[in-house]
């Protein structure tokens, strides 16, 4: 399903589909708050179905077949454990801090791109990640000057977890994307996660209020904006020149901790910042380079 498209075009949608889910995060912390991390991701999936959905069927898609469908299923599991793990971590932890540990995925899809899809992991890459790497470890360093709590490590241990799971998500994405439209993805992503909530929901969920109606449409809908757009660009670039883009989420959610949730910035967590944003900025140069492309990229 790939085309051939500049990396840099691609990098940059990839960069509005993490600056949406930003927004998708705050609005899933301010309900996770309101009825529980449980709740919140299953009203968003089924809202998600029901939008992406409709769009799938008007436009006339078939059903996937059983190669596409057994990687959705994979990819919806390891996303959907991943989604609630972090927003049971985010209702604890702010939201700067928790974006910081989830830095662990693209590091480990980086080279889990080099594993299972035989990318050639590129000198800039690397060294981007390193650069990064040291960012993150500024930020901690921040962190463990501040006061701690039973709660906080507990929320900052689901963050890590969910990070983990993510990373596996990220390279299921990358194979998605060869062989299955962004929608369908989206819709099929939203699908399996939903039925993972359901499953347990009877015991485990609550119905949403009115006032939060909007909110939870709102969520879904920027959801699906971001996993459209990052489908887009997975399916059009390498695995390891978009998992820099993750970084990018740490500004964002900075920002709106602060805007929304009133969450103080410490100088650690800028200058962790700013090293995250070199790497970044190391890593594309690196990547956008000239360089031998795997057979899945062409």
């Amino acid at each position: 399903m790939s085309t051939k498209t500049s990396p840099a075009i691609a990098f940059a949608v990839a960069c509005l589909g993490i600056f949406s889910y930003s927004i998708m995060d705050a609005l899933m912390k301010y309900l996770s708050l309101q009825s529980g991390a449980y709740s919140a991701v299953l009203w968003r999936s089924v809202a998600g179905v029901a939008l992406t959905g409709a769009v799938f069927v008007a436009r006339g898609h078939r059903w996937p077949g059983g190669a596409a469908l057994r990687l959705h299923v994979l990819r919806g599991l390891a996303a959907g454990l991943s989604v609630l793990l972090f927003f049971w971590g985010l209702v604890r932890v702010p939201m700067a801090q928790a974006v910081a540990l989830t830095f662990l995925a693209p590091l480990i899809a980086l080279f889990l791109a080099g594993l299972f899809l035989k990318e050639q992991i590129g000198r800039g890459a690397v060294l981007g990640s390193l650069v990064a790497s040291v960012g993150v470890l500024v930020i901690a360093l921040g962190q463990s000057r501040g006061e701690s709590s039973p709660d906080l490590l507990l929320g900052s241990g689901a963050v890590v977890l969910a990070s983990l799971l993510y990373a596996g998500s990220l390279i299921l994405l990358r194979q998605q994307a060869q062989i299955a439209s962004p929608l369908e993805v989206t819709l099929f992503t939203s699908l399996v996660i939903g039925a993972l909530m359901l499953a347990g929901a009877p015991w485990l969920a609550t119905w949403p209020s009115v006032a939060q109606l909007p909110w939870v449409v709102a969520a879904a809908v920027i959801g699906s904006v971001s996993a459209f757009a990052l489908a887009w660009a997975y399916g059009r670039a390498e695995a390891q020149l978009l998992s820099m883009v993750e970084y990018t989420a740490f500004i964002w959610a900075a920002i709106l901790g602060y805007v929304v949730f009133g969450e103080q910035v410490s100088g650690y967590t800028v200058g962790g910042a700013g090293l995250i944003i070199i790497g970044c900025l190391v890593a594309v140069r690196g990547s956008i380079a000239p360089a031998p492309q795997t057979e899945a990229a062409a």
